[in-house]
């Protein structure tokens, strides 16, 4: 979430920052106003517009982990939330829902006093618009198909103001400023959204007097606007008297139409919005994880002219999210690249995995030292899950057109069936991943289970899980059943 929200604030500030360089000071207003709208609601959508082929990942067939002979997905697992409480909530998360519920209070205390006002006014109803006329006041602003004017203000000036409030109403300003509302109580920690209401407030204002000054003498509505007067401070109210605002508007009606050669402007869209995509397509993949650089862990070597890239990895049966990133990197790199090499994964106990890749696609695999050795496996008649040519056969299975793809299904289904989360590490707090290795011995059943995760009762969780797996219809291999090794993390999360 906090890489979207830091995307969202990015693509904001830079429309911002061309709005008030190049396009501000232009009198094309509706087409700014329609700037300001569309490029907030597009900076909400762009981290989540892909374009494939600008991807530095992957497709999901070749983002694979040392595991990928083994095993399937990560399952997660998570205690019910009915059963927590507050306490489970991180204090970041407390800070953003205390900062949704002030802003929630001031948004209602905003709309109380307009009811207020409505209901201490005398009221009195047109066929486009209800007058409010607020006593002791001189207050002039609209909010939907309602003008409130106070008394205090002078008559003859009534005309002009209802005329300029009535452009808000008949163009549905109040929509675009309760937008903006909206917007400061979901993301009231960001600041830009401020700036974009305050924009489109001083537009909504330009917008009015230019109609306005169309059928009225320029000079007297100057002189009207010029005038110091009290206004309720609102911010999805359109006031007609803000003195913040007043020189701007005098400006802005005295200011010489823009040229229409001055519309290409807009035009600069076009390769901001091809970069934005560009950038928030190569910088995360599928999972939002940022592609990270090769490091330390890759050595390249040159045999018979065959570039070949070495791995250094601690464990093969249980490898880190480190070590999967960095084998991720160079394969998304060999993709792109549609180089042609040979990847060679080597763990302290130089059990290997040797991968080739030719034109940036993976070609082969091949096992040159027994992946299991470390845990006892009888590794003499066995085959990796992934290259194995009939996966074992969960029951269940047996008429599935894909064997291999039913058996992860009913894995993952098995598992999230039997979980049961250990009281005491709820209590403790205890959470994260076990890593899970057994054999599906040649006879079909379970054996040889290893489990290593963060604390004990969550690995004999695990492994109680996995005892009550069910007896399969053991792999083959070339005519021959081959027990086969499998592997699984299962991540325990609180939440």
């Amino acid at each position: 979430m906090i890489p979207y929200i830091l995307e969202c604030v990015a693509f904001q500030l830079v429309f911002l920052l061309v709005y008030d360089l190049f396009l501000k000071q232009e009198t094309f207003f509706q087409w700014n106003r329609v700037y300001l709208m569309g490029t907030y609601s597009v900076s909400l959508l762009l981290p989540w517009m892909k374009i494939e082929a600008l991807r530095t990942t992957l497709p999901n067939q070749y983002a694979l982990n040392p595991r990928f002979l083994l095993s399937l997905d990560e399952v997660i697992l998570t205690t019910d939330a009915s059963k927590n409480t507050f306490s489970s909530v991180s204090w970041q998360e407390g800070v953003f829902l205390l900062g949704i519920v002030i802003s929630l209070l001031l948004f209602s205390l905003k709309i109380y006093q307009i009811i207020t006002l409505k209901r201490n006014g005398s009221v009195h109803r047109f066929s486009e618009y209800t007058r409010v006329i607020v006593e002791n006041s001189t207050i002039a602003f609209s909010f939907f198909k309602s003008i409130f004017l106070g008394d205090r203000v002078a008559k003859k000036d009534y005309e002009n103001i209802i005329q300029h409030e009535l452009v808000h109403i008949k163009q549905g300003h109040t929509w675009d400023l309760l937008f903006f509302e909206l917007m400061r109580i979901i993301a009231w920690f960001n600041p830009l959204v401020y700036l974009y209401q305050n924009r489109t407030s001083e537009l909504h204002e330009y917008i009015a007097d230019a109609q306005v000054a169309k059928t009225n003498k320029k000079e007297q509505y100057q002189l009207l606007l010029s005038q110091v007067f009290q206004t309720q401070h609102i911010s999805f109210i359109n006031p007609f008297f803000k003195t913040s605002l007043i020189k701007k508007r005098i400006v802005m009606l005295q200011k010489t139409k823009s040229k229409k050669v001055s519309q290409l402007k807009y035009l600069v869209l076009i390769p901001m919005l091809l970069g934005m995509l560009v950038y928030s397509s190569c910088i995360a993949d599928k999972e939002g994880n940022t592609v990270i650089p090769l490091n330390e862990q890759v050595k390249i070597i040159y045999e018979d002219g065959t570039k070949i890239f070495t791995l250094d990895i601690n464990d093969l049966d249980f490898v880190t999210e480190e070590e999967t990133k960095s084998q991720n990197d160079l394969l998304n790199k060999l993709s792109i690249a549609k180089e042609t090499a040979l990847i060679k994964m080597v763990d302290k106990e130089e059990r290997s995995i040797l991968i080739q890749v030719e034109e940036g696609t993976i070609v082969s695999m091949k096992v040159e030292k027994n992946i299991g050795d470390r845990v006892n496996f009888k590794m003499e008649n066995t085959t990796p899950f992934s290259i194995v040519e009939q996966v074992p056969i969960f029951p269940g299975c047996e008429d599935a057109e894909d064997k291999r793809a039913c058996f992860n299904e009913k894995m993952q289904l098995h598992i999230s069936k039997n979980f049961n989360y250990p009281p005491d590490a709820q209590e403790k707090g205890i959470q994260g991943r076990v890593n899970a290795l057994f054999l599906i011995a040649t006879d079909g059943s379970i054996q040889d289970i290893k489990v290593r995760g963060v604390d004990k009762m969550l690995e004999d969780e695990v492994e109680r899980i996995i005892l009550r797996l069910p007896k399969m219809k053991p792999g083959e291999s070339n005519g021959q059943k081959v027990g086969v090794p499998y592997s699984i993390p299962v991540t325990f999360k609180l939440q």
